[in-house]
């Protein structure tokens, strides 16, 4: 397939005709980071993380495909305090205490805080109540750590029927996601395992297993979220 070119705050770049942004910019060494696109998925577009701007207009950059001659800016202070800002409204919307949580140290939305270097948000904390779930027999929702990306409720489904196994239910800030309990009590032990390792957050937690992973072989201990793309470049 021909390439075409394009820039990435004035970087040239290459990439495939209509290829997702997100994982055009990342074949090219730069990363925009984003709390709900999977590479090979389709796009969510839920968190706006990889806000970038085109043309004048802040865009989600996972929902947009790359064409000949198109130029992105993405790394900019007005851009960055802006992604700082939505990274420190997950935080205070729901109730997360990183020392407690089976995935610190593994955690997208963590590691993302110490990227941008969020120490006290700007936001007052909420500290809403929500209910762990756990009628399923492996699994269990705990609430207070979702941050509605939605991953789970797209990726994750049935296998005999293709339904969803986790859905939305309400909206604004009484959203939730909710499960299918007898769905669930189906799922493999693979696809157990897929739902926890999609959710970006500690939302997904398999039963009778806690922190899998020692504290000192920890994902982001020894380098930053985004390293494998930039080499660790563009950490702010």
């Amino acid at each position: 397939m021909p390439k075409i070119t394009f820039k990435i705050d004035g970087k040239q770049c290459t990439a495939e005709d209509g290829q997702n942004l997100v994982e055009a910019a990342a074949d090219n060494h730069v990363y925009i980071p984003t709390l709900c696109h999977m590479k090979g998925e389709k796009c969510l577009g839920t968190c706006r993380v990889c806000m970038v701007k085109v043309n004048g207009k802040d865009m989600a950059g996972c929902t947009l495909s790359v064409s000949e001659g198109m130029e992105v800016t993405f790394d900019t202070p007005e851009l960055n305090d802006k992604r700082k800002a939505l990274i420190e409204m997950l935080f205070v919307e729901r109730n997360h205490f990183c020392p407690s949580c089976e995935k610190s140290g593994r955690c997208d939305l963590q590691a993302l805080a110490y990227r941008f270097k969020m120490h006290i948000p700007r936001f007052r904390y909420r500290y809403p109540f929500f209910e762990v779930y756990s009628k399923v027999d492996k699994l269990m929702l705990e609430h207070n750590r979702c941050i509605l990306c939605q991953r789970c409720v797209e990726f994750i489904r049935d296998p005999d029927t293709n339904r969803k196994i986790f859905s939305m239910r309400n909206r604004t800030n009484k959203s939730m996601i909710q499960v299918d309990y007898r769905l669930a009590n189906k799922m493999s032990e693979e696809q157990i395992d897929k739902a926890v390792a999609i959710c970006p957050v500690g939302a997904i937690i398999k039963k009778g297993q806690g922190f899998d992973e020692a504290y000192g072989q920890r994902k982001y201990d020894q380098h930053p979220i985004g390293y494998e793309v930039d080499g660790g470049t563009n950490s702010k």
